[in-house]
């Protein structure tokens, strides 16, 4: 029996005056978090939440984040973590899926509205920046209001090893979006492993937060390996470049995770006037993921920072990390790195079983510690992308002879914009619901900036008369920030296979 909660609950038992998180000119201890993060537990609780329970969890990077998600684990229920730029439709599909009991919102508008047509979810809580905040929703009570007086004399529950501890919903590249089931057992696993493997030393590191904590990535190496190591975490609620650059400047930041949509923007933001040499100086640790550095931008922030991006490859369903570069070792530009401790990988033929050899593009296949119990309520799609005891992953890579390992390309449809995945289908889905619309493809285009951006393919009705800035405008109002196409072509048909299905090769 364990809980993830022991990440948290240690740093605070040993370390209780350090500081957690920091937002602006406000610090919060480890003892001040860990107590907020029960009484989130006692009044989770107090509502009917019972072991195993999913709990929905939409903040910014604000301290109420970190202190639902410990609460809630605390708790023993599964905390189903939402991305904040969710609108009302996404967010309702989420919580029907999960069957979340309650939901932690920051927002008052899109989010409440998405709880209303939720039957099953029994509890809402609305998170305002100030816990005084008064709620500007009827009948509604804020976080602040509820914790108000309640005890933070709570006996953190425990749970089987194997039992959840998160959903994490996971675009993929057909069907719905799905919830991955992640267990105690892989994000401790996890958090050890990247300790481990980045040699943190408890009560060194200071991070800067500017990737969302709702994402796996974020939260495994941010916020559970940095509670681990009683890190300081300095919170970014939006990620600006020059106001990153200026906490780097005058606050020691030893540690930073970025995407490479961040990692350009940063070197973008440098002026004359930029202390480039403190920064580089005080920074210990730069990672990045979510798809590949143009050698270019490693190549330009280790000429000004002295510090080598230390890039990895993983997904949701691995918890996240399949792979990373080895501390200390030279970058070589175009690789993820190694398999981390404890979890293997090959490379396998189309057949599915035939491991293919050093410079051969095959499947990655991954198995460990960091693999997902499986996708919940989907026994099909689980048993089939976890077949034969190893992880499926549907994306192509080949392994050099030194054993590094690089991604060649995505077996599937997934676009990655900025770090974000976006799900084609989804936001198809969503522009043949439009009346002037009678087929659409989204596809992927290259973007400087973004690695990818949202392109559709659209065939009109006849007689229609949209354009194509109508239609990106109308989307806009249906889907998150980065799923929404900023690209809209009109053709008079699509390439079509024998099944009706748009041949998106011939597209890109």
């Amino acid at each position: 029996m364990l809980s993830l909660a022991m990440l948290l609950e240690d740093s605070a038992r040993n370390h209780p005056d350090h500081d957690a998180l920091v937002l602006g000119t406000r610090r919060w201890t480890y003892a001040e978090v860990d107590a907020e993060s029960r009484r989130v537990a006692d009044l989770l609780v107090a509502h009917g939440i019972e072991p195993g329970d999913r709990v929905a969890l939409s903040c910014p990077n604000l301290p109420w984040f970190p202190i639902v998600y410990y609460g809630i684990v605390k708790a023993g229920a599964v905390v189903v973590p939402l991305n904040v730029l969710s609108r009302q439709r996404e967010i309702q599909y989420f919580l029907a899926d999960s069957g979340a009991k309650a939901f932690f919102s920051f927002s008052a508008d899109e989010g409440y509205a998405a709880f209303t047509d939720a039957p099953e979810c029994a509890h809402f809580f609305l998170i305002t920046a100030e816990p005084a905040q008064e709620s500007p929703i009827d009948g509604v009570r804020t976080l602040g209001e509820a914790l108000a007086g309640r005890s933070d004399d709570f006996e953190t529950v425990l749970r089987q090893e194997t039992d959840p501890v998160a959903m994490l919903y996971t675009s993929g590249t057909t069907g719905q979006a799905k919830g991955a089931l992640l267990t105690h057992s892989n994000l401790l696993m996890h958090t050890a492993t990247a300790n481990r493997m980045l040699a943190s030393t408890p009560l060194a590191d200071t991070h800067l937060v500017v990737l969302p904590l709702s994402h796996v990535f974020a939260a495994t190496v941010n916020l559970h390996a940095g509670f681990a190591g009683v890190s300081t975490l300095i919170l970014m609620p939006r990620f600006e470049p020059r106001a990153a650059l200026r906490v780097m400047e005058t606050t020691r930041i030893t540690y930073f995770v970025g995407v490479p949509t961040v990692y350009r923007a940063l070197l973008g933001a440098l002026t004359g006037d930029t202390d480039i040499a403190t920064i580089g100086a005080n920074l210990r640790r730069a990672i990045s993921a979510a798809s590949a550095l143009p050698v270019a931008v490693i190549e330009a922030f280790e000429k000004h920072f002295g510090v080598t991006i230390l890039e990895g490859y993983g997904m949701t369903e691995s918890s996240p990390t399949i792979c990373f570069s080895k501390p200390g070792a030279p970058a070589r530009p175009g690789s993820v790195g190694l398999p981390i401790w404890g979890v293997d990988v090959k490379l396998v033929d189309a057949d599915g079983e035939t491991i293919v050899g050093p410079d051969r593009v095959g499947e990655i296949l991954v198995r460990g510690h960091n693999v997902m119990r499986g996708y919940h309520n989907r026994p099909a799609e689980t048993a089939e992308v976890l077949r034969g005891g190893w992880l499926h992953t549907g994306d192509l890579g080949r392994r050099d002879a030194d054993g590094w390992y690089y991604v060649v390309d995505r077996l599937k449809d997934l676009i990655i914009r900025g770090g974000y995945s976006v799900y084609p289908r989804e936001v198809e889905e969503v522009l043949a619901s439009h009346p002037d619309v009678s087929l659409a493809a989204v596809i992927g285009a290259p973007d400087e900036a973004l690695g990818e951006e949202v392109k559709a393919v659209v065939v009109l009705r006849p007689g229609a008369t949209l354009t194509p800035g109508d239609l990106i405008a109308w989307s806009r109002d249906l889907l998150a920030s980065y799923k929404y196409p900023r690209i809209v072509e009109f053709t008079d048909a699509l390439p079509l296979n024998a099944m009706g299905k748009p041949l998106k090769r011939e597209l890109r």
